[in-house]
């Protein structure tokens, strides 16, 4: 593919989103159909109770919507690049119900974990069986000594790092804008991997998925007109997980994704302490919520986040590349 087609692909799905989200905007508005604010969250952000959210349904479609026009154009719709929108799809659709829950019920609590779980499991375990089907290498790639085969135990593996990964985002989901400049960072890295392999089908998703949620921010930075919600936070973490697989450097999400995992363990560890101590480690988690308890405002624990995830990001990229 040529630069001016990596250019379409981002202009797709940047003016897909721009375009349609001012009306996406107005009809959730009309509706009256906002987010409803933990009670157990910052004080400070009631304020942004009522906020629309679900913005992620119109950055999946203008994902879906680009892969496709420009994967058929280029003839680069491959069962690789099916099984990426069908994460995207699946996981975007058990957020859409959580969160449809949540607006039905004018309440902060949707699915229950295990029915979340039990879906994410289903499409991880879909993945796997269409990875293993395409012949690609059941096992890892250990950073300079090469690949450590698993044979099924690989499967568990995926279930983890997808299941992992998509509730990461979404614990991160917790600040206007940060999520989706941490997966513009991620995917854009990812789509920097791919094309130097050759993976013209993975690195065609990943742009289109930069574009996508650069047309996004624009509406979600702060203050927000829009959420992603968990359709969004679920769909870009499953799909982010699947990418690191499809290009064969696992691993390499601990470092591009250094923000997610570092959200994630500080919850893990506040949880494990206050049951183990009754003591709190971090004024609140997720560690972003910590940052506002010491007076951050919310764009320089933004941009703060950001600038890690882009050095740790770009460390990797250079490393693999």
């Amino acid at each position: 593919m040529s630069l001016i087609e990596w250019v379409a692909t981002l202009f797709s799905g940047f003016i897909i989103v721009f375009a349609l989200m001012p009306s996406l905007i107005r009809y959730f508005r009309a509706r009256k159909e906002g987010q409803m604010i933990r009670e157990v969250g910052p004080k400070w952000h009631e304020k942004k109770s009522g906020t629309p959210t679900m913005g992620g349904l119109l950055f999946i479609i203008a994902i879906l919507i680009t892969t496709i026009w420009v994967g058929f154009w280029q003839g680069q719709l491959r069962p690789t690049t099916w099984i990426l929108m069908f994460i995207l799809v699946l996981y975007g659709a058990l957020g859409f119900w959580d969160d449809s829950i949540k607006l039905w019920r004018k309440q902060n609590e949707g699915l229950k974990a295990w029915q979340k779980m039990l879906g994410q499991i289903v499409g991880a375990v879909v993945f796997t069986l269409v990875y293993q089907h395409e012949h690609l290498p059941m096992g890892l790639h250990l950073p300079g000594m090469g690949d450590w085969s698993m044979g099924l135990w690989y499967i568990l593996f995926v279930i983890i790092w997808l299941v992992g990964f998509s509730n990461a985002v979404n614990l991160t989901d917790g600040l206007d804008g940060l999520v989706a400049g941490q997966a513009t960072i991620a995917f854009g890295a990812y789509a920097i991997i791919a094309i130097h392999q050759h993976q013209f089908d993975v690195a065609l998703f990943c742009v289109a998925v930069v574009g996508s949620l650069l047309g996004f921010f624009i509406f979600n930075h702060k203050p927000a007109k829009i959420f992603m919600g968990d359709m969004g936070s679920l769909a870009l973490g499953g799909a982010l997980a699947a990418v690191s697989i499809l290009v064969h450097h696992e691993l390499s999400l601990l470092i591009i994704g250094i923000i997610f995992v570092i959200e994630t363990a500080s919850v893990i560890l506040q949880v494990g302490s206050f049951k183990l101590t009754g003591k709190r480690i971090f004024l609140m988690s997720p560690i972003h919520h910590h940052f506002e308890m010491k007076g951050w405002s919310e764009w320089k624990i933004d941009i703060v986040f950001w600038s890690v995830g882009l050095v740790a990001a770009a460390i990797s990229v250079a490393t693999i590349i």
